[in-house]
């Protein structure tokens, strides 16, 4: 692909827009016109007549009164189209509709609108309209009460506002950013299948309204339990990927729960329903921890700082097996089923030891059994 096409971009300044403006960049696209709403006539018309590809993103989605969406979303195209004319430019456009489109309502006959001229002006032009009905987008740069219930459920509940789910049983469609992103540039480098009418997004999310509000709060829970959701799960990794997108800037950070005594200090980190727990040990000089075995709970050690000595004994043999350890240099030492085990700081600082253990801690199922090595 020419990476040096003259791509016009409207709505440049909005939640696609910006999003895909990054990662036109990324790809080392060059020639990009940005028109939002504060752009000149004169600029407008300038880029309409050298553009080469339009991505026609800017619209109204909730105006102060609803004959602003006519005047957005089909008065705005016109314009755009009327130049394009005027030009006898005949580049491609990609337009971002809705699926609002096809419901009798003020947003939706707006968006219909704005595809009728398009498809008409591709006719008329002998070039090729990409009309895009896009459910509910999601993803960072969205703007609460405004893009979608997504960002303003993330917003709200990152601030402990109290959000409102009137419909918990609703089925809502979604899209994230990248793949809608993704999507448009296929299209721009001619990688998308020519289809009858509409384009689509390959990939389409689907969850009720209640558990979306359920699922964001508990990214939030997530940092007083620990817990890391089932990134394996598509909707679930975009949806934390946004939530955190929505952070309050003073609010990056959180305090972990140190146990600490006079041999040091004891930290989990992390906690998963079915890849165990991550914790921090740090120790002090000279001392020792462990002295104990387990029947199936099994555990990696990785010293990240300090020195210090991983000794095994197989609980019915006298043979001892040393491992000396080192944030010199990184090794990952796993803990058999078996074998007492220890670890001593040899050094003169505090030795920090990366923990990970196969299953979360369970008080009442320890399978953690006291014998020195």
């Amino acid at each position: 692909m020419n990476k040096g096409i003259k791509i016009l971009v409207t709505g440049a300044k909005g939640f696609i827009g910006k999003n895909l403006l990054a990662e036109l960049r990324n790809r080392e696209y060059t020639n990009i016109f940005e028109v939002d709403i504060d752009t000149s006539k004169e600029l407008l018309n300038i880029y309409a007549k050298e553009c080469e590809f339009i991505f026609h993103l800017a619209g109204v989605n909730r105006p102060k009164d609803e004959k602003e969406f006519m005047e957005g979303n089909f008065g705005f195209t016109s314009e755009l189209l009327d130049l394009l004319k005027k030009h006898k430019n005949n580049s491609s456009v990609l337009i971002t509709s809705s699926i609002q489109a096809e419901r009798d309502n003020a947003y939706g006959k707006s968006k219909k609108a704005g595809e009728d001229l398009i498809f008409d002006h591709a006719k008329e032009m002998g070039t090729k309209a990409r009309v895009y009905r896009l459910p509910n987008v999601f993803g960072k740069w969205s703007r609460p009460n405004y893009n979608t219930v997504v960002a303003t459920y993330c917003h709200n509940i990152a601030r402990d506002i109290e959000i409102q789910v009137n419909a918990p049983d609703a089925e809502l469609n979604l899209v994230y950013i990248d793949d809608v992103i993704n999507e448009f540039i296929n299209t721009l480098e001619e990688k998308r299948n020519k289809v009858d009418k509409f384009y689509e997004i390959p990939v389409v999310h689907s969850i009720k309204l209640g558990e979306l509000a359920e699922l964001i709060k508990s990214f939030k829970n997530s940092r007083k339990d620990l817990s890391v959701i089932n990134m394996s799960n598509e909707l679930n990794k975009k949806m934390y990927s946004t939530y955190l997108s929505f952070l309050p800037e003073d609010d990056f950070s959180y305090f972990l729960k140190m146990n600490v005594d006079n041999r040091g200090s004891f930290t989990e980190f992390l906690r998963t329903p079915d890849r165990g727990q991550v914790s921090v040990n740090i120790s002090k000089s000279g001392i020792t921890k462990g002295n104990h075995w387990h029947h199936t709970k099994n555990e990696k050690f990785l010293v990240v700082s300090g020195e210090g000595t991983i000794r095994f004994r197989k609980i019915d043999e006298e043979k001892i097996i040393e491992y000396k350890v080192s944030g010199e240099k990184l090794e990952v030492v796993d803990i058999p089923t078996g074998y007492t085990h220890s670890i001593v700081n040899t050094g003169t600082e505090d030795m920090v030891t990366v923990m990970w253990v196969n299953e979360c801690f369970d008080p009442n199922k320890p399978d953690t059994y006291f014998l020195e090595v």
